[in-house]
């Protein structure tokens, strides 16, 4: 007889708000796997509850080992409690790959509903709930923080974060990089518990509110509205294809590999790598056939607004080859590696990464045509 894995979603900060089927699992389940041995004790005790089975460490570094054990457990007939330190076990916590190793094996998986930062903080808001996306933590390192939410820039749905007090005025300024100062968005901090607070605003307000002085403290969970939305655009290439060598431009409205520049940049072989290639963005796509794109017709980077991603939609149906070239051209004056560049600018444009390495060959000066060496 195969035992159940029971996920108990445990309080994010008041104790009372634990059902009082958390406690019966507590006191009953033959093996609780706990993000902290510590908390779970106390955790208990407050629910006026007695833990008899054995207690197992599952943190996140050691989840994929007790993932093994767990589901033998399991299999010997157990009944396992997965309970983190706060909220819902898997939801920017440790339990997605005991449960996943629970299922693969065939076994019972169950929960016991409870409160999640997530959810609240959503609820609380006052934004948009009808279609949202949780997003977790960003990235520690800027690069990959800005990477990230410029993949972000198009969303249209309420946007959930988790932040650090730490590092939070960095995310902060690079969320407002990424979606404008405009953005409106919400502060969670210490959600239930006894210095709760909610910050109102945008994303220019919950800065200064965040850099003020104060001493930050706490968890916070940060919402975010969704952007007004954009089409997919088209690259005209044909301005800048008159001007070039044929022989390289009849290849790159397919964003062909053929010209041996194309194939041979390093750059590009690590975007094939990563899928850009496959991002189905090239200048022939239907899927690409009509939208908008920062700006209208004039340089890029010289609009606030294209800057930050924050255009505005239907502004214009096509963005001409060249003027995306110049703008990987100013980013990397700048200082930004040409790859993030390439990067930045694909996401700002609503283009794919090839379509931009694309207009960067058909902006080239025309080759000199080749002529015999002396003999």
């Amino acid at each position: 007889m195969s035992g159940t894995l029971v996920l108990c979603g445990a309080p994010i900060g008041d104790v009372r708000d634990a059902s009082p089927r958390l406690g019966e699992i507590l006191a009953t389940a033959d093996v609780i796997a706990a993000e902290d041995t510590r908390r779970v004790l106390r955790l208990a005790h407050a629910l006026g509850v007695t833990i008899s089975g054995r207690i197992v460490s599952c943190y996140d570094a050691v989840e994929g080992a007790r993932a093994a054990l767990l589901t033998d457990y399991l299999r010997e007939g157990a009944t396992v409690a997965l309970v983190t330190d706060a909220g819902m076990p898997a939801v920017s916590d440790p339990g997605f790959r005991v449960v996943a190793a629970a299922a693969a094996a065939g076994m019972a998986v169950t929960v016991v509903p409870g409160p999640s930062a997530v959810t609240a903080a959503l609820a609380v808001s006052g934004l948009p709930t009808d279609r949202w996306t949780f997003e977790g933590f960003l990235p520690r390192k800027g690069a990959d923080r800005r990477a990230r939410l410029r993949e972000l820039g198009g969303e249209t749905r309420t946007m959930v974060f988790l932040e650090s007090p730490h590092r939070l005025p960095a995310g902060l300024t690079d969320l407002i990089a990424a979606f404008g100062a405009g953005r409106a968005a919400v502060l969670c901090r210490e959600l239930t518990k006894t210095f709760e607070e909610i910050v109102r605003g945008d994303l220019a307000a919950l800065l200064a509110w965040a850099t003020d002085g104060r001493v930050i403290r706490g968890e916070f969970t940060l919402v975010i509205a969704g952007g007004a939305g954009r089409r997919p655009v088209t690259v005209d290439f044909a301005p800048a294809q008159a001007a070039a060598d044929p022989a390289p431009a009849a290849n790159l409205d397919s964003g062909s590999a053929a010209d041996p520049d194309y194939a041979a940049d390093p750059d590009y072989a690590a975007d094939l790598h990563s899928g850009s290639a496959a991002e189905g963005g090239s200048a022939a796509d239907p899927a690409v056939a009509s939208g908008s794109a920062p700006g209208s017709g004039s340089a890029a980077g010289t609009d606030p607004a294209a800057e930050s991603g924050a255009f505005e939609v239907g502004s214009v149906d096509t963005v001409d080859a060249r003027v995306l070239a110049a703008d990987v051209v100013r980013r990397t004056a700048a200082g930004m590696p040409r790859k993030e560049a390439r990067r930045a600018v694909a996401a700002d444009y609503g283009v794919s990464r090839n379509d931009v390495y694309a207009a960067e060959l058909a902006a080239r000066e025309p080759r000199p045509a080749p002529t015999d060496r002396p003999r």
